[in-house]
């Protein structure tokens, strides 16, 4: 959860004297992958961090010694102009995205754990994302590594060209 020290990153909700660092780092971790690549203005829907603020909770990862934003995340809740597939009982989290200079460090699975533990408090029973068909191998090693599963029934796409697939991770319940 934020606040939560991994490898010398901390993850902490963002403060907005950040929202250009984080627009920054997201846009540019998405043209490194080449999805944004012919899409109309998602580039600015990246970059209205204030906005994904409004509506849901940004978290960072930062180094701890130097406080240098290295990634950024969105976790929402069902009914969010953000949410694409959570339903009641489920948590979201999009716009995932490491600075591409500082990828390897970990910043990436430090920001999922740190919406699995967020969703978690608020009672949720799932996280759900979707993810690009044809995302760098490394994504989906992530999310399957963290116990992301596919559910098909969710894919969807938001235009042409550009297929989303739906993948879920069940959290732990509590004892009754």
């Amino acid at each position: 959860m934020p606040g939560d020290r991994s490898a010398g990153l901390l993850v902490r909700r963002a403060v907005p004297a950040e929202f250009a660092a984080v627009a920054r780092l997201t846009v540019a971790a998405y043209e490194a992958d080449g999805q944004l690549k012919g899409e109309n203005g998602y580039g600015e829907v990246l970059a209205d961090v204030a906005s994904r603020a409004e509506n849901g909770e940004i978290l960072v990862a930062v180094d701890a010694v130097t406080g240098a934003v290295l990634g950024s995340v969105t976790f929402v809740l069902p009914g969010s102009p953000y949410a694409e597939l959570s339903g009641p009982g489920e948590a979201e989290f999009r716009m995932l995205a490491v600075d591409p200079a500082a990828q390897g460090r970990g910043a990436g699975a430090a920001l999922v754990r740190a919406c699995l533990s967020r969703a978690a408090e608020q009672g949720c029973a799932a996280v759900v994302i979707c993810v690009r068909s044809g995302l760098a191998d490394a994504a989906h090693r992530l999310y399957a590594g963290l116990g992301f599963v596919r559910t098909p029934e969710r894919d969807w796409s938001p235009l042409p060209g550009v297929d989303l697939l739906g993948l879920r991770r069940d959290l732990p319940t509590s004892p009754v």
